[in-house]
């Protein structure tokens, strides 16, 4: 496999990532939200975060704070979405290690999700 893992297809970059190991997921996943929060915003990635993860705003906040992030930060913006602090982001990955029995699985379809942001990166 290669250094990005990316396939052709969502079904085939699905099965690549089955045979990583969860420190390169978690990476990516990272990588992935910064470079989506830079292009789309930080609302685009707690979004799809919460959607893939299935997290309801309790359980996003939960696992924001047990990955680290400082729970007074999460808030929402002018038209009401929730949000955290970009710099914060990765705190999400690592609240769902935490937090989450099948995280590997959340993290991955967190992945295939966004699969055509990564190849557009």
């Amino acid at each position: 496999m290669g250094a990005t893992g990316l396939a052709v297809k969502p079904i085939e970059y699905r099965k690549r990532l089955t045979q990583e190991t969860d420190e390169q997921l978690d990476a990516w996943a990272k990588e992935l939200m910064r470079d989506v929060a830079i292009r789309r915003g930080v609302i685009t990635v707690v979004s799809d975060v919460q959607r893939t993860a299935r997290l309801d705003e309790a359980g996003l906040r939960r696992t924001y704070a047990r990955g680290g992030g400082a729970p007074q930060t999460v808030g929402y913006d002018a038209e009401g979405h929730l949000m955290v602090p970009a710099i914060n982001l990765h705190c999400l990955v690592t609240g769902l290690r935490v937090d989450v029995p099948d995280a590997r699985a959340r993290i991955i379809d967190y992945l295939v999700a966004n699969f055509d942001e990564i190849v557009y990166v």
